[in-house]
């Protein structure tokens, strides 16, 4: 799977690079922010019962068009944003227990950027693809229901406590959403999963977990403006 997506988010940039070489050119410059709303878990194995654990995610985005190749634009999108991640167990409806663990990540994703509509102004469709890396800030466990780790499963056990041993996260991102071009500025919505290649805990043999890798559907809402 890992070979898969790398394979294609390659032959997407190298697409979109060709394109950006062979006819009508553009040059334009837009800052912008936006924030919304991260629903994450964590690809564990051996697996634990999971929900998705809300957090927020938010930041600052670059984007540069150089092409538009037929009716497809082409441009390139680069992020700094702010974003919670992490998981929150599930358990059983009887019992009163309640586990999560929230990650504070600084994200970077360098992403293609392709959209089709209507320009300068009016509405166009967007699709966005491509690597992300991002630095692990901070992390906090919550127990609720008098929750007991060394009455837990063996083989769930571990997972409470753990101290975070890969701070530095990479993966693909990809999405898409509306864009509204105006005079005043440029208003968008997008939805966006997050899929980790690397993993946050040792994964050799003698380590608990063979996988544990951050997984997270992104929605949120931004504005840009264009500056050149």
């Amino acid at each position: 799977m890992r070979r898969y997506l790398t394979t294609i988010i390659i032959a997407l940039i190298a697409t979109a690079g060709a394109y950006a070489q062979i006819e009508k050119p553009r040059h334009i410059l837009e800052i912008g922010a936006a924030g919304g709303l991260n629903l994450s878990q964590l690809d564990l194995q051996p697996q634990t019962r999971q929900t998705m654990l809300n957090g927020i995610n938010g930041g600052l985005q670059i984007r540069y068009t150089s092409e538009k190749y037929f009716s497809m634009i082409c441009a390139a999108q680069l992020e700094v944003n702010f974003s919670q991640r992490g998981w929150e167990e599930e358990f059983d409806n009887e019992l009163p227990y309640s586990f999560n663990r929230t990650l504070n990540y600084i994200e970077i994703p360098f992403l293609a950027h392709l959209s089709w509509g209507k320009e300068p102004y009016g509405l166009q469709f967007f699709i966005n693809l491509g690597p992300q890396i991002g630095f692990l800030l901070s992390d906090k466990e919550e127990y609720g229901g008098g929750l007991v780790p060394e009455n837990r499963p063996a083989s769930i056990r571990p997972i409470y406590g753990k101290e975070i041993d890969k701070r530095f996260d990479y993966g693909i991102a990809g999405g898409g959403g509306l864009e509204l071009k105006t005079k005043a500025g440029n208003f968008f919505i997008e939805g966006r999963y997050y899929y980790g290649l690397s993993d946050i805990f040792n994964n050799s043999k003698i380590d608990d977990f063979g996988r544990s890798a951050n997984q997270t559907i992104t929605v949120r809402i931004g504005y840009s403006i264009r500056i050149l």
